[in-house]
């Protein structure tokens, strides 16, 4: 199965159906569930994912470049296939939450989104995979426009936490001499503690920070990033 070509389609659809937009006062890339479901080039993308053997990935930023496009397009597809859901966390249940469920197949061997994150990515040692991978939900990071590539990588992965920093809606909000920061920093916090920790990651894109601040979390909406809201709020 040819990457390239899985990579073209996907680049085409994220041209297509995100696309910039508001839900609950937060600026963010929003998803078209309905067209994205609909469109060929989805199913695809997704049968590309089956097909393809991850084995051909030989360095370790072809492998992220490989996870991050594939846990967004399996997580796009999990609220696609059940759409309409006000929430990813809808997908799941009490007993079974989403992460947990058979997102698709890679390379012949069924996926969860857990699966994916923690047990391929986060063992990669990358602490900006955070910025990048996209459960689907307003708070999260944005869905970049264009796939993950490994040539690319480093400038998009530092692109994308640039952006997400600047973001006061669900990335850091300044307040006196505090900073309200996404709770990803506090769930994820083990991860940057090679970067130097939180405040010292979060520092190296936003250098205007009060020098001893106050970290606070910012609340985390679970709402759909969709671009036709379920009940119409």
């Amino acid at each position: 199965e040819d990457l390239q070509a899985i990579w073209s389609d996907y680049a085409g659809l994220l041209e297509r159906h995100v696309a910039p937009g508001q839900r609950h006062g937060v600026s963010l890339n929003l998803v078209d569930y309905v067209a994205l479901h609909q469109d060929p080039a989805f199913a695809r993308v997704i049968e590309g994912l089956a097909r393809f053997d991850p084995r051909r990935l030989t360095t370790r930023r072809e492998r992220l470049a490989f996870y991050i496009n594939a846990y967004n397009i399996l997580a796009m597809r999990t609220v696609a296939d059940h759409w309409p859901v006000e929430s990813i966390k809808d997908v799941g249940g009490l007993f079974s939450p989403v992460w947990g469920r058979t997102a698709g197949v890679i390379g012949g061997h069924e996926v969860t989104l857990d699966g994916i994150e923690n047990a391929i990515l986060r063992k990669l040692g990358e602490p900006r995979i955070h910025f990048a991978i996209v459960c689907a939900s307003v708070s999260c990071p944005d869905l970049r426009r264009e796939p993950y590539r490994a040539g690319q990588l480093d400038q998009q992965l530092d692109d994308q936490v640039r952006r997400f920093l600047a973001n006061p809606g669900k990335g850091l909000s300044k307040q006196g001499t505090g900073i309200r920061i996404s709770r990803i920093f506090d769930w994820f916090e083990d991860d940057f503690e090679r970067a130097g920790g939180v405040l010292a990651f979060v520092r190296r894109y936003r250098e205007d920070l009060p020098a001893d601040s106050e970290i606070d979390f910012l609340d985390y909406d679970w709402s759909v990033n969709a671009r036709e809201a379920v009940l119409g709020d």
